[in-house]
């Protein structure tokens, strides 16, 4: 009984069962018929090339036709579970199916929005392609000088088509994300492009404003170029001899830069201050207007240094030519100093170049305080606090060149040995003068002053210890040698009266000569650099004496004769012979 019953049951069974698994192969053959027609489908479409992937064994198609086969596999699962009243176990499978259902549905409807993005973006790119050679872009870009090359100018076209494209892409994002129900990610990428989107605005008025500044700028420098060059600008920068400060270039051609530099400042600020990048254009804002602050002071400084320049050189000339006719040349040269040698500057062209130094300098000191730097007027303001002392010591070493010198020859002329010998005196009275100017010279320049005090009262003081210790101590006897061979010396020396009087009148006469103007060559305005050609003495006025050599009524001449109170000339013959005396291996030999 049992039995019957149960075979009952199993048979009213069985036609669910077998119609459980018709609709389950059903669905399994449908699913695989899905898969290959969404594989072929992708397949068509190229989607694995345009989404750049490169894996070849799970390709895009692959997945996208594997995930379709498994959900119309669940979906017969489900109805296969539902047919048997399998509720239980059809549970799970319906929820999954719903999520998957749900899921799929969201994915269709993003996979939908990104296909119209994709075929919008493909029409916009071929567009702009096919304007962009139309309208040939390529070839205004170049005209801007932006890019010079033919094959990179052809990439400007389809530079900014691949721009479109993506960015149509860029725009569809957030829709894709709220179509998957991503609202994490859609939410700050929407905030991103309305940012972005409200850039753009400010980004295009910014650039109109540096566009439309850039070309009145460019415009306003040509037209001062050419007004200035018609006005003769560069002329005058010629006569001022400042043209070759504008080396490669022209006076024209600067102020037209500059002009061009004074409109691109303020129309920078303008263009940052409308992009309102508190970040970036606060900081560069508050630089242009530094610059633009500081650029009165700039100018006026760069007009007081060009004054002074051109200031110096008309003092350079006019002091070139007052001591070439002052006869400061023959003065150093008879003062044993060799000027204008070749093509080396006269004494008087340095004087000459040393002022206009120095006045370039007080025009830049004052164009620095200006300025506001304090640190270089400082340094320039020490610098010439120290001039005074060291133009003090070239004069205390010219002077004393010039004793010495006097003195060798002096002495030279009026004491020999009787082998007609020049004596040993000579260069005694001459290194003791250039010994005491040398000093002289360190302690005005402040070098060591205490050292090179103590290093001369002690040379001194050690020369007089010395004499004192031969004369006193037990030296005597080398001393008395010493002495009775100076005595022998000197008793052999030829003190000439006809030579210590010629020398006299020589010196008189040299030193009338040198304070009397020199009869030069005319000059023209521009020659004021050239040097002075020495007057031949015998084309030279006789001078006459005019009382120089008159002695006084009480004067007694060291050799009892009086010189007659008549005209005297410069005698070269014998300033020759004197200079022939000197030994050769004197290194302080004029």
């Amino acid at each position: 009984m049992m039995d019957q019953y149960y075979w009952r049951d199993t048979l009213s069974f069985l036609p669910e069962l077998l119609l459980a698994l018709l609709v389950l192969l059903i669905g399994f053959f449908v699913a695989k018929f899905l898969e290959n027609l969404t594989y072929k489908m992708l397949r068509k479409a190229r989607v694995n090339e345009r989404l750049g992937n490169k894996n070849e064994k799970w390709t895009v198609e692959k997945i996208i036709s594997k995930v379709v086969f498994f959900v119309v596999l669940i979906l017969a699962f489900v109805l296969f579970f539902n047919i048997l009243n399998l509720n239980s176990m059809a549970m799970p499978f319906v929820s999954m199916y719903s999520g998957l259902t749900g899921a799929f549905l969201n994915i269709l409807k993003a996979g939908l929005i990104l296909l119209f993005a994709w075929v919008l973006a493909t029409v916009v790119k071929k567009v702009i392609q096919m304007a962009g050679n139309k309208l040939n872009l390529n070839k205004y870009v170049s005209k801007t000088g932006m890019d010079a090359n033919p094959a990179d100018q052809a990439k400007w076209t389809d530079t900014a088509a691949n721009v479109a494209y993506y960015l149509i892409f860029l725009l569809f994002i957030p829709a894709v994300l709220n179509a998957l129900g991503i609202d994490g990610l859609s939410g700050p990428f929407e905030g991103m492009l309305a940012s972005f989107f409200n850039f753009i605005p400010k980004l295009v008025s910014a650039a109109l404003v540096f566009f439309i500044g850039w070309f009145v700028a460019k415009l306003v420098r040509n037209l001062l170029e050419k007004f200035l060059q018609s006005a003769g600008a560069d002329r005058l920068a010629e006569r001022l001899n400042i043209s070759s400060f504008f080396e490669g270039t022209s006076l024209s051609k600067v102020v037209g830069i500059i002009a061009f530099i004074l409109i691109m400042i303020p129309v920078s600020i303008t263009a940052l201050e409308i992009l309102d990048l508190d970040g970036i254009s606060g900081p560069a804002v508050g630089m242009l207007n530094d610059i633009l602050a500081m650029l009165p002071k700039i100018a006026i400084a760069i007009i007081l240094i060009l004054v002074g320049i051109v200031a110096a050189r008309w003092v350079k000339d006019i002091v070139v030519s007052l001591l070439e006719k002052m006869g400061v040349n023959s003065i150093f040269g008879k003062m044993g100093f060799k000027s204008g040698a070749g093509s080396a500057p006269s004494f008087a062209s340095l004087l000459g170049t040393v002022v206009q130094v120095i006045i370039i300098l007080l025009f830049v000191v004052e164009a620095l305080q200006l300025l506001e730097l304090e640190f270089m007027v400082t340094l320039a303001t020490g610098i010439f606090a120290y001039l005074p002392s060291v133009i003090a010591a070239i004069i205390i070493l010219a002077v004393g060149f010039w004793l010495a010198n006097m003195a060798e020859q002096l002495v030279g002329s009026v004491m020999s040995h009787s082998s007609g010998t020049p004596h040993v005196l000579r260069y005694v009275a001459k290194y003791a003068i250039l010994a005491f100017a040398f000093f002289m010279a360190l302690d005005q320049l402040g070098i060591a002053a205490s050292i090179i005090n103590s290093a001369f009262i002690l040379i001194l003081g050690g020369v007089a210890l010395a004499f004192g210790l031969a004369f006193g101590l037990g030296g005597r006897e080398h001393a008395s040698r010493y002495l009775s061979k100076m005595e022998k010396s000197l008793q052999n020396a030829e003190v000439s009266k006809e030579n210590y009087k010629a020398e006299k009148e020589s010196i008189k006469e040299s030193l009338k000569e040198s304070f009397k103007p020199e009869q030069a060559k005319e000059q023209s305005l521009r020659g004021f650099n050239a040097h002075v050609d020495e007057v031949n003495p015998a084309n030279s006025v006789r001078p006459v004496d005019e009382g120089f050599n008159t002695p006084s009524p009480d004067e007694v001449h060291p050799y009892d004769e009086v010189p007659p109170n008549e005209g005297s000339s410069f005698n070269k013959d014998a300033h020759d012979s004197w200079n022939s005396t000197k030994p050769k291996d004197d290194p302080f030999r004029p």
